[in-house]
């Protein structure tokens, strides 16, 4: 039975729009997961969305949405995001499943039977944002020590979980056990900050919004952050269900790895909940730095996006996932620039990779008609090259367990470079010259291949694109020559395998010239998003006004009844649907219509509506739409189509 290995990102709070330092954990925790699971393990990956509380009930009524609703389209960018960064997560948990709320509580009462909740009121400093209560002493010139933003005092009836009660226990654990909390300097942060002075009883429920999960004997109270959020990751696997065979297998977790900014929560609040459960703790919380713009934290909040989007539709997704992987030294904030991304491609994917890869392939076409050469005559530097190649698997495995992924890249480059160095020592071009040293020639051709194929075994755990071209340019097709078995000896690859090296890996760019295009485009995407809600906003009076008319303006109008035949999003506009409408004509019409908010295009799909058929057609988001549907609003807000309560045909007139 293969080894298990269960690791965790954390949960992400959908408010608003993703970026570049969402994907920072996210693809970290995906490679790790990768090589786990090439050297045989048992790989259970968590991520999810955390969807309740106070800030997100607001943030959704700000756009005038249900808040369900709203989450829906954000969790829906999520996954998609996680899509195009080939996430390899095998579970995607959100906190409004039913079966993680039930389960919540279940995980409450069980406390509060137990006596570790109980009932009392509390008073104290309150940012909502970061849905924290902070003491008087913990506050950074007055305001949150967290996010910076105003904090304001609040009073509320409310369950309390006895963390105070755990207090000894938890120094114990994060005195004795170096392991646990990681890198060391959190360690003696939470012990000298939090610990030491000593924990308060942690509220975990709140009536001042009802945006989350009831507690079953007190429905008033909803079950607050600590409790409902942090459990995902045992009720991810069954706890608390009649199924709860993943949690028996799982459990304990191998890393929970979060951002620094939750750390407390994670090696305080959740191993004391753990402790009150009596179940075993996480075996490592790692709490990694910050990817900054500047001297900020990217973040929507900041309004400093980096659309990770974009960057991988421009540059490719290995581009991506290999700056985050690279250039961000572990567990300490990393500073990115455009410049520094678009260098990092270009010397290390260009220069080094796409070089190598190119440079080989090039010279066993020309000197072996394509076909790889078995080795015969060694050189003088084989043996340097073989002993870079054949000790990176033990360095590189080191590196993964102790969380150094950017060594780890490092280890894989040290045989790119190795190779393109051996290249320049045996100059192939000069032995191809010489019929006496074929034998040498062919040597060195299969050991670059070799190389090649070495570091290309190891980048599958890191690169998701790149890798699987190689081993085509390679002409390898053996499962069994893409494994991590197959690197424990030097020499596995066949010879007379058939190569191809066909267009180049990356492309060279013209740092410069890319430097003012990302300018324009961060113009460009400024100015839409503006345009958006100026557009959007007509469009939504447009649907929702009514002006006082005359007879004869009403006279003008044509009514007809339309069948909704297709229905989509418009793309990047969160109000628009587009329809294609059925009103009894030769050719069905285009509508844009702002009701994206109320219905979503599976719902409209078939249902039969009323248009003004005889509207001048206008051009939205780029479509034009030919015709506008009635509805009907409440001063609340909500939204429903106009519609004729029987079947009637598609292209009747409305009288």
């Amino acid at each position: 039975m293969s080894e298990k290995y269960y690791i965790t990102t954390p949960i992400y709070y959908p408010s608003g729009k993703w970026h570049l330092g969402t994907c920072y954990t996210t693809v970290i925790c995906d490679a790790i997961a990768r090589f786990k699971r090439m050297q045989g393990k048992d790989v259970f990956y968590l991520t999810g969305t955390d969807e309740h509380g106070q800030k997100i009930e607001k943030v959704a009524a700000e756009h005038n949405t249900p808040t369900k609703e709203y989450i829906d389209k954000v969790v829906t960018d999520l996954k998609n995001l996680w899509e195009l960064l080939d996430i390899s997560y095998d579970k995607f948990i959100r906190t409004t499943d039913d079966y993680h709320e039930k389960a919540v509580q279940k995980i409450f009462t069980k406390l509060y039977e137990q006596g570790d909740i109980y009932k009392s009121s509390y008073e104290g400093l309150y940012c909502t944002p970061c849905e924290s209560y902070w003491t008087e002493a913990q506050l950074v010139d007055g305001k949150c020590p967290d996010c910076g933003r105003p904090v304001e005092i609040m009073k509320e009836e409310s369950y309390f979980f006895r963390l105070s009660k755990y207090q000894d226990r938890l120094i114990k654990l994060l005195e004795e056990n170096t392991e646990f909390l990681q890198p060391a300097t959190r360690q003696k942060e939470m012990i000298n900050n939090f610990l030491k002075p000593g924990l308060q009883d942690l509220c975990v429920s709140r009536t001042s919004f009802q945006w989350g999960v009831q507690v079953p004997f007190d429905p008033k109270h909803v079950v607050y952050v600590w409790i409902d959020a942090l459990t995902n990751y045992i009720t991810a696997l069954g706890y608390g269900s009649e199924n709860d065979e993943l949690f028996k297998k799982y459990w304990p977790a191998d890393l929970h790895m979060i951002g620094k900014e939750i750390v407390r929560f994670h090696s305080i609040i959740w191993p004391a909940i753990l402790m009150a459960l009596d179940l075993p703790l996480p075996k490592k919380v790692y709490g990694h730095g910050w990817l900054m713009l500047g001297s900020d934290k990217i973040s929507k909040s900041k309004g400093n996006i980096i659309d990770p989007f974009i960057l991988s539709e421009r540059y490719s997704l290995d581009a991506v996932r290999y700056y985050l992987l690279r250039e961000i030294p572990f567990g300490q904030d990393g500073m990115y620039s455009n410049k520094a991304f678009l260098s990092r491609i270009n010397s290390d994917l260009v220069n080094d990779l796409g070089n190598l890869v190119s440079r080989t392939t090039a010279m066993v076409e020309q000197y072996f008609g394509g076909v790889i050469p078995a080795p015969q005559t060694a050189t003088e530097f084989d043996s340097s090259l073989i002993e870079v190649a054949t000790s990176t698997y033990a360095k590189i495995s080191e590196n993964v367990d102790n969380l150094l992924i950017p060594e780890a890249i490092e280890n894989i480059w040290a045989i790119i470079r190795r190779a393109n160095k051996y290249i320049d020592e045996t100059c192939p071009w000069i032995l191809a010259k010489d019929e006496q040293k074929r034998g040498e020639l062919a040597t060195v051709i299969y050991n670059l291949c070799e190389c090649i194929r070495f570091s290309n075994v190891f980048l599958q755990a890191f690169l998701t694109e790149c890798p699987s071209k190689i081993f085509e340019k390679l002409g390898i097709t053996d499962k069994n020559l893409m494994n991590l078995k197959s690197i424990k000896k030097f020499g596995t690859l066949t010879p007379g395998l058939k190569v191809t090296k066909g267009e180049a890996l990356f492309k060279r760019i013209d740092i410069e010239k890319e430097l003012k295009e990302l300018e324009k485009i961060a113009e460009s995407t400024a100015k839409q998003a503006k345009a958006e809600k100026k557009e959007e906003k007509k469009v939504e009076e447009n649907v929702l006004n009514i002006s006082e008319i005359t007879i004869e303006d009403f006279a003008k109008v044509v009514l007809k009844v339309g069948k909704v035949t297709a229905c989509e999003k418009v793309k990047k506009a969160d109000k628009l649907l587009k329809l294609t409408v059925d009103l009894g004509e030769e050719k069905a019409r285009t509508i844009v219509s702002g009701i994206a908010k109320w219905y979503t295009p599976e719902q409209m799909i078939g249902k039969s509506i009323v248009v003004v058929s005889n509207l001048k057609p206008a051009k939205l988001r780029g479509i034009l739409s030919e015709g506008m549907i009635l509805c009907a609003s409440d001063d609340e807000g909500n939204l429903s189509i106009v519609a004729p309560i029987t079947n009637i045909k598609a292209g009747s007139e409305v009288r």
